[in-house]
Protein backbone atom coordinates (compact mmCIF):
# COMPACT_ATOMS: atom_id res chain seq x y z
CA UNK A 1 0.00 0.00 0.00
CA UNK A 2 2.95 2.27 0.10
CA UNK A 3 3.63 2.05 -2.94
CA UNK A 4 1.69 4.15 -5.66
CA UNK A 5 2.34 2.17 -8.82
CA UNK A 6 1.65 -1.29 -6.96
CA UNK A 7 -1.95 0.43 -6.08
CA UNK A 8 -2.36 2.28 -9.43
CA UNK A 9 -1.63 -1.40 -10.93
CA UNK A 10 -4.08 -2.78 -8.87
CA UNK A 11 -7.07 0.13 -9.80
CA UNK A 12 -6.17 -1.28 -13.14
CA UNK A 13 -7.05 -4.14 -12.70
CA UNK A 14 -10.16 -3.48 -11.07
CA UNK A 15 -11.20 -0.97 -13.93
CA UNK A 16 -10.53 -3.49 -16.78
CA UNK A 17 -12.79 -6.08 -14.77
CA UNK A 18 -15.36 -3.22 -15.74
CA UNK A 19 -14.18 -1.72 -18.89
CA UNK A 20 -11.65 -4.29 -20.55
CA UNK A 21 -10.72 -1.82 -23.09
CA UNK A 22 -11.05 1.38 -20.87
CA UNK A 23 -8.33 4.16 -22.30
CA UNK A 24 -6.51 5.12 -18.68
CA UNK A 25 -4.61 7.28 -21.23
CA UNK A 26 -5.79 10.87 -18.45
CA UNK A 27 -5.85 8.83 -15.38
CA UNK A 28 -2.23 7.63 -15.97
CA UNK A 29 -1.35 11.23 -16.60
CA UNK A 30 -3.29 12.94 -13.90
CA UNK A 31 -1.32 10.05 -11.32
CA UNK A 32 1.93 10.59 -12.59
CA UNK A 33 1.54 14.95 -11.73
CA UNK A 34 0.07 14.61 -8.74
CA UNK A 35 2.81 11.70 -7.40
CA UNK A 36 4.83 14.47 -8.69
CA UNK A 37 3.37 17.01 -6.63
CA UNK A 38 3.30 15.05 -3.55
CA UNK A 39 6.88 14.66 -3.73
CA UNK A 40 7.98 18.12 -4.33
CA UNK A 41 9.01 17.67 -8.09
CA UNK A 42 5.91 19.38 -9.76
CA UNK A 43 6.91 23.08 -11.00
CA UNK A 44 6.00 25.52 -8.18
CA UNK A 45 5.17 23.92 -5.65
CA UNK A 46 7.10 22.56 -2.27
CA UNK A 47 7.18 18.89 -1.07
CA UNK A 48 4.19 17.31 1.11
CA UNK A 49 4.71 17.74 4.51
CA UNK A 50 1.88 16.57 6.07
CA UNK A 51 2.03 13.11 7.64
CA UNK A 52 -1.59 12.12 7.56
CA UNK A 53 -2.64 13.34 4.72
CA UNK A 54 -0.11 12.07 2.61
CA UNK A 55 0.31 10.25 -1.18
CA UNK A 56 -0.41 7.57 0.56
CA UNK A 57 -3.73 8.50 1.58
CA UNK A 58 -4.44 10.08 -1.59
CA UNK A 59 -3.84 6.81 -3.87
CA UNK A 60 -5.39 4.69 -1.42
CA UNK A 61 -8.53 6.35 -1.29
CA UNK A 62 -8.92 6.35 -5.34
CA UNK A 63 -8.08 2.74 -4.96
CA UNK A 64 -11.08 2.48 -2.80
CA UNK A 65 -13.07 4.83 -5.04
CA UNK A 66 -12.22 2.22 -7.92
CA UNK A 67 -13.45 -0.63 -5.28
CA UNK A 68 -16.77 1.29 -4.40
CA UNK A 69 -17.71 1.87 -8.30
CA UNK A 70 -16.56 -1.69 -9.02
CA UNK A 71 -19.18 -2.86 -6.25
CA UNK A 72 -21.91 -0.74 -7.59
CA UNK A 73 -21.62 -1.94 -11.05
CA UNK A 74 -21.93 -5.69 -10.08
CA UNK A 75 -25.05 -4.45 -8.93
CA UNK A 76 -26.11 -3.13 -12.32
CA UNK A 77 -25.59 0.62 -11.35
CA UNK A 78 -24.43 1.95 -14.82
CA UNK A 79 -21.02 4.55 -15.06
CA UNK A 80 -19.77 5.65 -18.12
CA UNK A 81 -15.82 5.22 -19.01
CA UNK A 82 -15.65 8.87 -18.92
CA UNK A 83 -16.93 9.40 -15.94
CA UNK A 84 -15.42 6.60 -14.03
CA UNK A 85 -12.58 8.30 -15.42
CA UNK A 86 -13.11 11.60 -13.91
CA UNK A 87 -14.17 10.07 -10.26
CA UNK A 88 -10.67 8.65 -10.23
CA UNK A 89 -8.95 11.86 -11.41
CA UNK A 90 -10.84 13.77 -8.69
CA UNK A 91 -9.44 11.36 -6.12
CA UNK A 92 -6.07 12.07 -7.02
CA UNK A 93 -7.09 15.59 -6.83
CA UNK A 94 -8.88 15.78 -3.51
CA UNK A 95 -6.35 16.70 -0.89
CA UNK A 96 -3.89 18.62 -3.20
CA UNK A 97 -4.99 21.47 -1.10
CA UNK A 98 -2.53 20.92 1.79
CA UNK A 99 0.23 21.21 -1.04
CA UNK A 100 2.12 24.82 -0.18
CA UNK A 101 3.55 26.60 -3.36
CA UNK A 102 7.26 26.91 -3.44
CA UNK A 103 7.16 30.90 -2.45
CA UNK A 104 4.64 29.35 0.52
CA UNK A 105 7.82 29.16 3.34
CA UNK A 106 5.45 29.49 6.34
CA UNK A 107 4.65 26.44 8.45
CA UNK A 108 3.72 23.35 6.80
CA UNK A 109 0.17 22.39 4.45
CA UNK A 110 -1.30 21.82 7.87
CA UNK A 111 -2.29 25.69 8.12
CA UNK A 112 -4.86 24.90 4.91
CA UNK A 113 -7.04 22.26 6.93
CA UNK A 114 -9.73 24.42 7.24
CA UNK A 115 -9.60 25.44 3.95
CA UNK A 116 -8.00 22.37 2.03
CA UNK A 117 -10.94 21.31 -0.20
CA UNK A 118 -11.70 24.84 -1.75
CA UNK A 119 -7.82 25.15 -2.30
CA UNK A 120 -7.92 21.54 -4.11
CA UNK A 121 -10.86 22.26 -6.33
CA UNK A 122 -8.27 25.66 -7.28
CA UNK A 123 -5.36 23.48 -8.16
CA UNK A 124 -7.40 21.40 -10.28
CA UNK A 125 -9.48 23.97 -11.95
CA UNK A 126 -6.26 25.23 -12.99
CA UNK A 127 -4.75 22.19 -14.04
CA UNK A 128 -7.97 21.34 -15.74
CA UNK A 129 -7.28 24.58 -17.67
CA UNK A 130 -3.91 24.29 -18.47
CA UNK A 131 -4.45 20.73 -19.74
CA UNK A 132 -7.60 21.94 -22.39
CA UNK A 133 -10.01 20.00 -20.08
CA UNK A 134 -13.70 21.47 -20.61
CA UNK A 135 -15.34 23.62 -18.18
CA UNK A 136 -18.47 21.41 -17.66
CA UNK A 137 -15.48 18.66 -16.49
CA UNK A 138 -13.97 20.82 -14.10
CA UNK A 139 -17.88 21.76 -12.65
CA UNK A 140 -18.45 17.51 -12.95
CA UNK A 141 -15.09 16.79 -10.70
CA UNK A 142 -15.80 20.69 -8.40
CA UNK A 143 -19.20 18.60 -7.26
CA UNK A 144 -17.63 14.82 -6.63
CA UNK A 145 -14.43 16.74 -4.46
CA UNK A 146 -17.09 18.96 -2.34
CA UNK A 147 -18.04 15.51 -0.94
CA UNK A 148 -15.55 14.65 0.91
CA UNK A 149 -16.30 17.77 3.38
CA UNK A 150 -17.41 16.26 6.61
CA UNK A 151 -19.51 19.76 7.17
CA UNK A 152 -21.34 19.70 3.67
CA UNK A 153 -24.61 19.07 3.11
CA UNK A 154 -25.44 16.99 0.06
CA UNK A 155 -28.25 19.51 -0.94
CA UNK A 156 -26.36 22.48 -1.12
CA UNK A 157 -23.90 20.81 -3.66
CA UNK A 158 -24.79 20.88 -7.04
CA UNK A 159 -24.65 17.94 -9.29
CA UNK A 160 -24.88 17.82 -12.98
CA UNK A 161 -26.76 13.95 -12.86
CA UNK A 162 -27.12 11.32 -10.59
CA UNK A 163 -24.08 9.92 -11.60
CA UNK A 164 -22.49 12.52 -10.98
CA UNK A 165 -24.16 12.66 -7.53
CA UNK A 166 -23.75 8.58 -6.77
CA UNK A 167 -19.34 9.66 -7.88
CA UNK A 168 -19.49 11.98 -5.34
CA UNK A 169 -21.31 10.13 -2.42
CA UNK A 170 -18.45 7.56 -3.00
CA UNK A 171 -15.18 9.79 -2.89
CA UNK A 172 -16.79 10.86 0.41
CA UNK A 173 -17.18 7.66 1.31
CA UNK A 174 -13.76 5.84 0.23
CA UNK A 175 -11.88 9.45 1.76
CA UNK A 176 -13.22 7.99 5.10
CA UNK A 177 -12.57 4.44 4.68
CA UNK A 178 -9.10 4.45 3.32
CA UNK A 179 -7.93 6.46 5.88
CA UNK A 180 -9.37 4.20 8.86
CA UNK A 181 -8.47 1.28 7.12
CA UNK A 182 -4.71 1.49 6.28
CA UNK A 183 -2.84 -0.71 8.86
CA UNK A 184 -0.92 2.21 9.70
CA UNK A 185 -4.21 4.82 10.82
CA UNK A 186 -3.00 4.25 14.47
CA UNK A 187 0.47 5.48 13.79
CA UNK A 188 -0.62 8.38 11.77
CA UNK A 189 -3.08 9.79 14.31
CA UNK A 190 -0.45 11.90 16.42
CA UNK A 191 0.63 13.61 13.32
CA UNK A 192 -3.33 14.07 12.17
CA UNK A 193 -3.78 15.85 16.02
CA UNK A 194 -0.56 17.83 15.03
CA UNK A 195 -1.63 18.73 11.30
CA UNK A 196 -5.20 20.22 13.41
CA UNK A 197 -3.19 22.47 16.01
CA UNK A 198 -1.28 24.38 12.79
CA UNK A 199 -4.80 24.30 10.98
CA UNK A 200 -6.47 25.80 14.12
CA UNK A 201 -9.07 22.68 13.76
CA UNK A 202 -10.98 22.67 17.41
CA UNK A 203 -12.16 20.19 19.59
CA UNK A 204 -8.71 18.45 20.54
CA UNK A 205 -6.94 19.43 23.84
CA UNK A 206 -4.14 17.05 23.20
CA UNK A 207 -2.72 14.03 20.79
CA UNK A 208 -3.96 12.06 23.78
CA UNK A 209 -8.05 13.48 23.36
CA UNK A 210 -7.86 13.10 19.60
CA UNK A 211 -7.05 9.03 20.29
CA UNK A 212 -9.60 8.96 23.18
CA UNK A 213 -12.09 10.45 20.83
CA UNK A 214 -11.01 8.45 17.39
CA UNK A 215 -13.67 5.49 18.05
CA UNK A 216 -16.70 7.93 18.68
CA UNK A 217 -15.18 9.49 14.95
CA UNK A 218 -15.36 5.92 13.83
CA UNK A 219 -19.17 5.74 14.84
CA UNK A 220 -19.90 9.30 13.09
CA UNK A 221 -18.81 7.76 10.31
CA UNK A 222 -20.86 5.21 9.95
CA UNK A 223 -23.67 7.28 10.48
CA UNK A 224 -22.47 9.51 7.74
CA UNK A 225 -22.32 6.88 5.16
CA UNK A 226 -25.64 5.87 5.96
CA UNK A 227 -27.68 9.54 5.72
CA UNK A 228 -25.33 11.74 4.05
CA UNK A 229 -23.57 9.39 1.64
CA UNK A 230 -26.73 6.96 0.71
CA UNK A 231 -24.98 4.10 1.83
CA UNK A 232 -22.83 3.53 -1.25
CA UNK A 233 -20.05 1.71 1.44
CA UNK A 234 -22.65 -1.62 0.93
CA UNK A 235 -21.05 -1.75 -2.51
CA UNK A 236 -17.57 -2.65 -1.19
CA UNK A 237 -18.51 -6.06 0.03
CA UNK A 238 -19.70 -6.80 -3.35
CA UNK A 239 -16.48 -6.12 -4.80
CA UNK A 240 -14.26 -8.21 -2.80
CA UNK A 241 -16.50 -10.97 -2.85
CA UNK A 242 -15.96 -10.85 -6.92
CA UNK A 243 -12.67 -9.74 -6.73
CA UNK A 244 -11.36 -11.87 -4.39
CA UNK A 245 -13.69 -14.36 -3.28
CA UNK A 246 -14.73 -13.09 -0.16
CA UNK A 247 -17.80 -12.34 0.46
CA UNK A 248 -16.92 -9.59 3.31
CA UNK A 249 -16.60 -5.66 3.38
CA UNK A 250 -12.45 -6.52 4.39
CA UNK A 251 -12.57 -1.90 5.08
CA UNK A 252 -14.86 -1.82 7.85
CA UNK A 253 -13.35 -5.25 9.54
CA UNK A 254 -9.53 -3.74 9.11
CA UNK A 255 -11.31 -0.23 11.02
CA UNK A 256 -13.19 -2.09 13.35
CA UNK A 257 -9.91 -4.01 14.32
CA UNK A 258 -8.27 -0.78 14.50
CA UNK A 259 -10.67 0.60 16.90
CA UNK A 260 -10.71 -2.35 18.86
CA UNK A 261 -6.69 -2.50 19.43
CA UNK A 262 -6.88 1.18 20.27
CA UNK A 263 -9.55 0.91 22.70
CA UNK A 264 -6.85 -1.52 24.21
CA UNK A 265 -4.59 0.89 24.82
CA UNK A 266 -6.51 3.59 25.83
CA UNK A 267 -7.85 0.89 28.36
CA UNK A 268 -4.51 -0.32 29.43
CA UNK A 269 -1.73 1.84 28.15
CA UNK A 270 -2.63 5.12 27.88
CA UNK A 271 -0.05 6.44 29.71
CA UNK A 272 2.89 4.86 27.06
CA UNK A 273 0.24 4.65 24.79
CA UNK A 274 3.09 4.94 21.44
CA UNK A 275 4.64 2.38 22.65
CA UNK A 276 2.30 0.00 21.35
CA UNK A 277 1.84 2.21 18.14
CA UNK A 278 4.62 0.82 16.70
CA UNK A 279 3.49 0.04 12.54
CA UNK A 280 5.14 1.25 9.69
CA UNK A 281 8.07 3.75 9.46
CA UNK A 282 5.64 6.47 11.15
CA UNK A 283 6.96 5.02 14.58
CA UNK A 284 10.42 6.04 14.00
CA UNK A 285 8.91 9.56 13.60
CA UNK A 286 6.94 9.12 16.74
CA UNK A 287 10.26 8.42 18.93
CA UNK A 288 11.41 11.82 17.59
CA UNK A 289 8.80 13.80 18.61
CA UNK A 290 8.32 11.50 21.93
CA UNK A 291 8.44 14.71 24.40
CA UNK A 292 5.83 16.62 22.48
CA UNK A 293 2.67 14.47 23.17
CA UNK A 294 0.93 16.79 25.37
CA UNK A 295 1.79 20.00 23.53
Amino acid sequence: MGNPQRVMDEVKTIVFMMFPEFDFEAVNSVFRDVVSLFRGQYPGYRKCNTAFHDIRHTIDTMLDMSRLIHGAMVNRQDFSEKNVALGLITALFHDTGFIQTIDDNVGTGSKYTLTHISRSIEFMDKYFTEKGYSREDVEYCSAILKCTGLGVKMNDIHFLSLENEMLGKMLGTADLLSQMADRIYLEKLPFLYREFKEGNVEGFESELDLLKKTPGFFNMSLERFEHDLGGVNKYMRDHFRVRWGIDKDLDITTIENNIKYLNYVLENHQDDYRKHLRRGVLAKKLDEIRGEAGS
